[in-house]
């Protein structure tokens, strides 16, 4: 079974993100344990959020993960498979609402974009997930990814 801890900044507030998560969270159950860590929102000006967020990242974040940012690495869903597949923990770190700083990119393995577009950093929670869905979809052989 595969192990997969998110770690972001905040609550999700959304009612319809947090909807949204909890489905996929749920169907997820079968193939992996799922661990969100939702880490203390920083408040003030934009530099001093970011820097205390990125604080915050680094002293929860444990060994190798991923950083998804707009600027990353883009994958079709069938190579974001086989990057889960390879390992059966993976940690993935979603920046708050500025984003995180240069030493919590560098810090990473490994950047991704979930697409080129901006998305919040809210909407970007449920995306992830679905992604780890369908991942987990096509390395186990099921229908869902066409």
């Amino acid at each position: 079974m595969y192990r997969i801890k998110i770690l972001y900044p905040g609550k999700t507030k959304i009612r319809f993100i947090k909807e949204g998560i909890e489905h996929y969270f749920k169907l997820l159950y079968a193939y992996a344990k799922i661990d969100i860590i939702e880490l203390k929102e920083a408040h003030g000006e934009r530099q001093k959020v970011i820097q205390e967020e990125s604080k915050t990242i680094l002293n929860r974040v444990k060994n190798e993960f991923i950083l998804l940012h707009e600027s990353g690495q883009l994958f079709n869903s069938i190579e974001f498979a086989k990057l889960i597949k390879n390992k059966s923990f993976h940690q993935f770190v979603i920046g708050g609402t500025y984003g995180v700083n240069d030493e919590v990119s560098n810090a990473s393995e490994l950047i991704v974009s979930l697409s080129p577009l901006t998305f919040t950093h809210e909407l970007t929670r449920l995306i992830l997930l679905e992604q780890i869905y369908r991942a987990m979809t096509i390395i186990h052989g099921k229908s869902y990814h066409y």
